[in-house]
């Protein structure tokens, strides 16, 4: 009989948490997805790179909302035992506060669990992936970006002017800019010019290419200028790419490579290790024993949550401080989640912020933990 009610209770929780986590990730998605729509409108890429980058940052959002969806379910629920005196059962059927906090207690390490592995590995691997599709979408923006009588520079090293556009896609007086060659705007830079009276934009076997028809090329080598016309030339586009950002952030860089860059910087090795997606020395150092952190430690804070939440049940509805003492402890959790987030912000810099985000969760919750054993010890 125990076994079937804690079944229940656990079943209520966890279909509470879904439902909400569902309802949250959906709305922070939406709003995200309205952020991301600079990738089609200003970036140039493609709506296929735009939904796969979108629908990619959902385990991303999930992992983020994790402990506030962990914290309003389970109050909810208790509040809702309560309110409906479902509780009163459980105490009647022989079942202890203490074997109560107990089953929270677990449930809570189930769902430090399931964060751990998406903060560890799920999230920065979809991540990866989105930020794959961004670095290979460079034949995809071109169309999108060419806007009539605009200087468009949204594809790094080329700068694009269309005067005109007809209804076939032929495009009139066209200037292109080349700067792949330069180093910036210096005197000595390489670059080059093309203008062209007429031509259009071709793709074929996914290469994509403008074909130019009666213009001028100017060279700039170093200061040293030349130039020709041409009747007709292929101008290739296969190698630039959007300016959008294809250096994978922290976030997006799997545990593996975080740990190896550890590592490096313990062993005092003195040469910055590059890797192919990690500039890693000990100027990054407090970044990323943050991320870290966050991915792996983080949701230990978790079980705090649930024990501080689950002291519910040490007051009845019928106790004419309850709903004083329901607002304490929905405001000392809500504390613990800032608390959590704050601290990991130092938890990198120095001893102490790390010390203090990494000891609070288990010296907070032993103390009152342990003050439950003693007192429910001839209960349990």
């Amino acid at each position: 009989m125990k076994k079937l009610i804690f079944e229940k209770f656990i079943f209520d929780v966890v279909k509470t948490f879904i439902i909400i986590c569902l309802s949250v990730s959906l709305i922070v998605w939406v709003v995200q997805a309205v952020k991301f729509l600079d990738f089609v409108t200003e970036d140039g890429h493609s709506f296929k790179v735009y939904f796969s980058y979108t629908l990619l940052n959902l385990p991303k959002i999930i992992h983020r909302i994790f402990p506030f969806v962990f914290f309003i379910s389970l109050f909810y629920q208790i509040i809702q035992y309560e309110a409906k005196n479902e509780l009163l059962v459980l105490w009647s059927n022989g079942i202890t506060k203490i074997n109560f906090i107990n089953t929270v207690i677990v449930y809570s390490f189930i769902i430090t669990l399931a964060q751990q592995l998406l903060g560890l590995f799920i999230s920065p691997l979809s991540q990866d992936k989105a930020r794959d599709f961004i670095r290979k979408s460079n034949v995809d923006f071109f169309p999108s970006l060419i806007k009539e009588g605009k200087f468009i520079d949204t594809v790094s090293d080329l700068t694009i002017f269309i005067d005109k556009q007809d209804d076939l896609g032929n495009y009139k007086n066209i200037f292109l800019k080349d700067s792949s060659e330069g180093i910036g705007n210096e005197i000595n830079d390489k670059s080059q010019i093309i203008f062209a009276k007429s031509g259009k934009l071709i793709n074929e076997n996914n290469k994509r290419y403008f074909k130019l028809f009666d213009g001028r090329i100017i060279n700039n080598n170093g200061g040293e200028i030349t130039d020709f016309t041409f009747e007709r030339i292929d101008f290739n586009l296969a190698k630039y790419v959007s300016k959008s950002t294809l250096f994978p952030k922290l976030q997006e860089v799997n545990t593996k490579e975080l740990l190896r860059c550890m590592s490096h910087i313990h062993n005092k090795i003195k040469k910055v290790f590059l890797s192919e997606i990690l500039v890693c020395n000990k100027a990054r150092m407090s970044e990323i024993i943050q991320e870290f952190l966050k991915r792996s430690y983080k949701p230990f804070y978790l079980p705090l949550l649930g024990l501080i939440i689950s002291l519910l049940i040490m007051k009845s509805k019928e106790n004419k401080n309850y709903n004083s003492y329901k607002t304490y402890i929905f405001l000392f959790s809500f504390l613990i989640i800032i608390i959590s987030e704050f601290s990991l912000r130092f938890s990198g810099e120095h001893l102490f912020g790390f010390l203090f985000f990494t000891l609070f969760p288990i010296l907070f919750f032993l103390t009152p933990y342990l003050f439950l054993i003693t007192k429910f010890k001839n209960k349990i």
